[in-house]
């Protein structure tokens, strides 16, 4: 059964089915009725009395404002952008249990390769293509810190033990903690940072050493863009050396005075994180869409400078059966599957965001062939299989696919560099990754595709 291409899935009809494979933070955006974001570098004192600061964001000289537009005459100020998210993000398949075994540990883990007791590795094509364990050798991200801008991390999950709740924090309106409302989506994406290693449960995380911080921005579907800013400079207040944000909107219409204090806000917050250490990683988005010939629009933040920006790649066919696949794959090693499988763990996913100078490199994200994905079972496998949470909040485990997956494979990386290298600044880690990244074709893979074990070979 073959790959769609982005023109026939766009053409099928297939939002309904993509929306439960592609575990995107990507969504609709639309100006905020009573939140204002305000350029407080002019404004005069006593300007904002008559309206509830939300954040004063005074490293930056924004402060994101709850009031009507009256009340902020003779000051900067356009509407905070609201992002509405339809459904749950992502999910796809059954959720794997907590004590599932998911085929176990195969028999020979073949040379050169660490051996780790997580059971679920052998389902973890992104970490098996990316040699995770064998570079845990040189370094876990110890010393780290990674923040999770997203929808919360399920604290207790057996597989995330590195979070720090203390400086964890919600960034909403809700008065809830920082933990999840709903979405399990920045749960799956810090299981794929820094998921606890060799604990004889679940998956294996890039940065398994780096310590989590969930930094919560959406409550329920919503978020706003003030309420990232505010987590971004929070990010670099308490010198995390990585933000990850698998988020953005997009398309976002350029050259008006909305737009450009969206974007000034989304620089200033990045140039702030940058000179405290911390390097801004963000998904690319997966609207299928070339970034570099769309016209009057813009995709935020990635496409922000000092975000770097990633697209998605994955296999089709990863363990669907035959040789090396299935059952047979225990009685091989690891990679035995990757062998076997229609698309290489590389190719761009169908509905990845791309552009040359819209991309700075690509990372695992996971891949899907719809037709597959609805009659087989196993087509699943071809997705990101990270930490979740059921309905209940239980810990569990499930695959997703989007560049919000391919983003913190990136940021784990990252961690990993830090950690051997903690003198190197963000644009330092930045280049280094792309300098070491795989070149592929720029279109789809800007330049290149990430490599982990080049990355810190490179630093010896």
């Amino acid at each position: 059964m073959g790959k769609h291409s982005r023109r026939s899935f766009l053409a099928a009809g297939g939002a309904a089915l993509a929306s439960t494979i592609i575990g995107t933070r990507r969504v609709s955006a639309v100006d905020s009725t009573e939140r204002y974001i305000v350029d407080t570098r002019d404004a005069s004192p006593g300007a904002l009395s008559g309206v509830e600061v939300v954040h004063d964001l005074d490293q930056i000289d924004i402060a994101v404002v709850r009031g009507s537009e009256s009340d902020l005459a003779g000051v900067r100020a356009e509407p905070d952008l609201k992002l509405e998210l339809s459904s749950k993000a992502g999910d796809s398949g059954p959720a794997v249990e907590r004590d599932s075994k998911a085929g176990g540990p195969p028999e020979n883990l073949g040379k050169g390769k660490k051996k780790t007791n997580d059971p679920l590795y052998d389902l973890q094509w992104d970490k098996q293509a990316q040699d995770v364990p064998a570079v845990h050798t040189k370094t876990r991200g110890e010393g780290t810190s990674v923040a999770i801008i997203d929808s919360g991390i399920l604290p207790g999950h057996p597989d995330l033990q590195s979070l720090n709740e203390d400086l964890s924090r919600n960034f909403t309106s809700d008065g809830g903690t920082f933990a999840p409302v709903d979405s399990d989506h920045g749960t799956h994406c810090a299981g794929i940072v820094a998921a606890t290693d060799d604990n004889g449960e679940g998956v294996v995380g890039t940065a398994p050493g780096a310590e989590l911080l969930g930094l919560r921005v959406f409550s329920g579907p919503y978020a706003n863009l003030g309420d990232i800013l505010a987590a971004i400079v929070y990010a670099g207040d308490v010198e995390a050396d990585v933000a990850n944000l698998s988020l953005g909107a997009y398309p976002v219409p350029k050259g008006t005075e909305a737009a450009e204090v969206r974007i000034e806000g989304y620089t200033r917050a990045a140039n702030y994180a940058n000179s405290q250490g911390t390097l801004m990683v963000a998904a690319a988005g997966n609207d299928s869409a070339n970034l570099d010939t769309d016209g009057d629009v813009i995709s935020l933040p990635n496409e922000v400078d000092n975000y770097m920006s990633i697209s998605a790649t994955g296999p089709i066919g990863y363990r669907w059966g035959g040789p090396g696949n299935g059952n047979a794959q225990k009685k091989r090693n690891y990679h035995a599957a990757l062998n076997h499988v229609q698309d290489e763990t590389w190719s761009p996913a169908f509905y990845t965001n791309y552009g040359e100078s819209a991309v700075d490199i690509s990372a695992p994200g996971g891949d899907a062939d719809l037709e597959a994905l609805a009659e087989i079972d196993a087509a699943k496998y071809d997705l990101v299989l990270s930490t979740t949470f059921d309905d209940s909040f239980a810990p569990t485990y499930s695959w997703k696919a989007g560049t919000s997956m391919a983003a913190p494979a990136v940021s784990g990386v990252a961690a990993l560099i830090r950690s051997l290298a903690p003198d190197m600044s963000p644009q330092e880690v930045r280049e280094h990754l792309i300098e070491t990244a795989t070149p592929r074709d720029p279109t789809y893979h800007g330049e290149g595709h990430l490599d982990t074990k080049a990355a810190l070979d490179a630093l010896e």
